[in-house]
């Protein structure tokens, strides 16, 4: 009978899960139970710092439901879900690059036609957003769908808000034959990550800045292509350099061009000030 021992309990633990069925399985559990073990022998992890880091994850399990994912905000500001999407999405440079999901994505967004208003009369100043969706040689996709959400003028997302049974803020655009694409929603501000879970508890422990650059999210997940998750941010938004997910990239970078009252890209008009952003998304084939 072999006994556990401190010099040989890694051994042991990684013995035993290498039994796992699946050969993947395997390498990712043994893989784990051996950093797990290498990280509390370097940082002589203690009894209540260890019980400590129990109690965290349960919260964060408890806070979470189907509109609040606290596992992926804290995957997020670990930086954990870029390094995941940039091995993962390794595009042509010339491709639209990718970035991370975020905890506040809903499926089965409503169907809006060009240029349809998805902020439904929500305070805010009107922004179109245009441009293709064609492939890396230059070809047009018709028919893609871009699967768009985005925070409202106080930085909250349709999940966070109680008691709301409709869509807000969110919605799906299809290209036309032509490739081309025109939505309206409002333009977004920067805002704070949720503060008041275990998340922002240890975050409130640091110097790190809790804000993300104002954004809007894009899915895009077209037969043929590699799907794309990604991010347009405004140019000159306060955190682009600090952006607390680590999402930031300057290809995403877009300029909101103040536009007069008068014409719009939708063929309709404006009887106030709006912004333009053009942007063409590139996808890699697969």
């Amino acid at each position: 009978m072999q006994l556990a021992t401190e010099e040989n309990i890694t051994e042991l633990a990684t013995q035993r899960w290498a039994t796992a069925h699946d050969p993947r399985t395997r390498e990712l559990l043994t893989a784990l139970v051996r950093h797990i073990h290498d990280f509390a022998r370097e940082v002589r992890l203690t009894e209540p710092e260890w019980m400590a880091a129990i109690q965290w994850l349960t919260a964060t399990g408890q806070i979470s439901d189907e509109k609040r994912e606290e596992f992926i905000l804290a995957s997020d500001v670990l930086g954990l879900s870029m390094l995941v999407v940039q091995m993962n999405h390794r595009f042509d440079e010339g491709a639209t690059p990718a970035t991370v999901l975020g905890p506040f994505h809903i499926e089965g967004s409503p169907e809006l036609g060009y240029g349809e208003d998805m902020s439904d009369g929500l305070p805010g100043t009107p922004l179109y957003v245009t441009g293709t969706v064609r492939s890396l040689d230059g070809t047009p996709v018709p028919g893609a769908v871009l699967d768009v959400w985005q925070a409202d003028t106080d930085g909250a997302y349709e999940s966070q808000i109680p008691d709301i049974d409709e869509a807000r803020l969110r919605a799906k655009y299809t290209t036309r034959e032509d490739g081309t694409y025109c939505l309206r929603t409002i333009a977004p501000l920067g805002y704070s990550i949720p503060m008041d879970g275990p998340v922002g508890a240890l975050i409130g422990t640091t110097d790190i800045s809790h804000f993300r650059p104002a954004h809007i999210h894009f899915l895009i997940n077209v037969p043929g292509f590699e799907p794309l998750i990604t991010h347009l941010f405004q140019a000159g938004a306060q955190y682009l350099d600090s952006d607390v997910v680590f999402g930031t990239k300057q290809e995403l970078v877009v300029e909101f061009v103040e536009r007069e009252p008068g014409p719009t890209p939708d063929g309709g008009k404006s009887d106030e000030r709006w912004f333009e952003a053009r942007y063409d998304f590139v996808l890699q084939p697969k």
